[in-house]
């Protein structure tokens, strides 16, 4: 292990356990026995280190749902563990890398101001290839035994990147398109038919301005089709011939821009911004990586009933996001029991509600017992979020690398 252990009497460790056993959630029913971290000496020393430690969450602060889950996971970890939870709400989690390596840089190897990121793709990569992450760990964390990376690949493999113990699976994610049925009866599902629908509904098709995360994603989502699922997308970009490989997007959207929202001269700044502009009929199709964000909008009276979301035939990008702890972390051990708690069993079924956020679990059914199975299974859907059968298999996620690329690419083609 990479850090001090204190030894805690028997009698610590009990308490840490009963506490764990009979805390409860909000939203939720008592743990079952699946919940319970297992009995390992190792992690209840981790656990004694936790306790009393301050952890500084640092995780896009961009959506209201997400923030008032973080605060209930705060308030759950404060109760059994002892452990303060303070979410960093940040704009843009390339900010927080660029920051944790103007640490280490500095030679700041203890003591670092981030405790957990949240993070996935390229960020990951650039944590990864300059040595910022701790670990590996996740495998060590009680709560990974309900993963399994063979039915969920992308656990173990972030955007081509092997994860490798670095970063613990938070939740899954999959485009979807949103739109109206009283405005559009047969929605658009394929990138062809999206144009085509453009030419036919001038000023009122649009999408995130990368490097908007969901931006970037219809990109890649575009690219994936129009090029056949090129296999040169899954190696890292300096393989390939990037113009080669591109062309057929550049020229798509050459042809669709002319017939975007405000001619394409303007884009929304993130998939949030396209919400009100779909709910006052000013565009006609938006999109999001959440599967439930449309049942929740509905909810929220911010859609109207009548919305609906639905996926391309041939499928849409999907992949996981993650959480990571930085090399220079000051509370190793309180981040780990704080992931390990966000993986458990009750967290992730919280976390999957669509009336506190519905953001889909990275646990397998397969493992869980039949009683937190079926707490998952009788979860609402919400009346717009497709099933697991209507959205299919995801695409997989081109290399980390092409996002980049594609992004500083398209920003010297279309915003100079």
């Amino acid at each position: 292990m990479f850090w001090k252990l204190k030894k805690r009497s028997f009698i610590t460790c009990m308490l840490v356990v009963l506490a764990t056993l009979f805390s409860i959630s909000s939203h939720s029913a008592p743990l079952s026995e699946s919940s319970v971290p297992t009995e390992n000496n190792q992690w209840q020393k981790t656990l004694g280190e936790a306790r009393g430690q301050t952890v500084y969450f640092n995780a896009w602060g961009g959506s209201q749902q997400i923030n008032d889950y973080i605060r209930w996971a705060a308030q759950q970890v404060q109760k059994r563990y002892g452990i303060e939870l303070k979410q960093v709400k940040v704009t843009d989690t390339a900010d927080v890398v660029s920051r944790i390596l103007a640490e280490k840089q500095a030679g700041r190897d203890t003591g670092g101001t981030v405790d957990i990121i949240w993070i996935n793709g390229e960020n990951f990569r650039s944590m990864k290839n300059h040595g910022l992450l701790f670990g590996p760990f996740t495998e060590q964390l009680p709560n990974y035994r309900w993963i399994d990376p063979q039915e969920k690949p992308t656990t173990v493999l972030d955007f081509g990147e092997p994860v490798e113990g670095l970063e613990a699976p938070w939740g899954m994610a999959q485009l979807v398109f949103i739109y109206d049925q009283a405005s559009v009866q047969n929605p658009p599902r394929s990138a062809e038919a999206l144009l085509e629908f453009a030419k036919k509904n001038p000023g009122r098709v649009t999408y995130p301005l990368p490097p908007d995360f969901v931006g970037t994603t219809f990109l890649k989502q575009l690219l994936l089709e129009l090029s056949g699922n090129n296999p040169a997308l899954f190696e890292p970009v300096d393989k390939a011939d990037f113009e080669q490989v591109t062309a057929p997007l550049w020229r798509y959207l050459d042809e669709l821009h002319p017939m975007l929202w405000r001619k394409g001269e303007t884009f929304p700044q993130n998939n949030l911004a396209l919400t009100p502009l779909l709910d006052d009929g000013e565009i006609l199709l938006s999109m999001t990586f959440n599967p439930s964000y449309a049942s929740s909008a509905i909810a929220n009276g911010e859609l109207a009933e009548s919305v609906r979301t639905y996926v391309n035939t041939a499928g849409t990008v999907g992949n996981t996001h993650f959480l990571a702890i930085p090399y220079n972390a000051r509370a190793k051990a309180a981040a780990q029991v704080v992931i390990d708690f966000l993986m458990s069993p009750q967290a992730q079924l919280h976390k999957s509600d669509p009336d506190v956020w519905g953001d889909p679990t990275v646990l397998s059914m397969g493992k869980l017992n039949s009683e937190d199975k079926k707490r998952f299974s009788e979860l609402p859907l919400g009346v717009a979020t497709l099933s697991p059968q209507a959205l299919g298999k995801a695409l997989p996620e081109p290399h980390s690398s092409w996002s980049t690329a594609l992004e500083a690419e398209w920003q010297k083609r279309y915003r100079q």
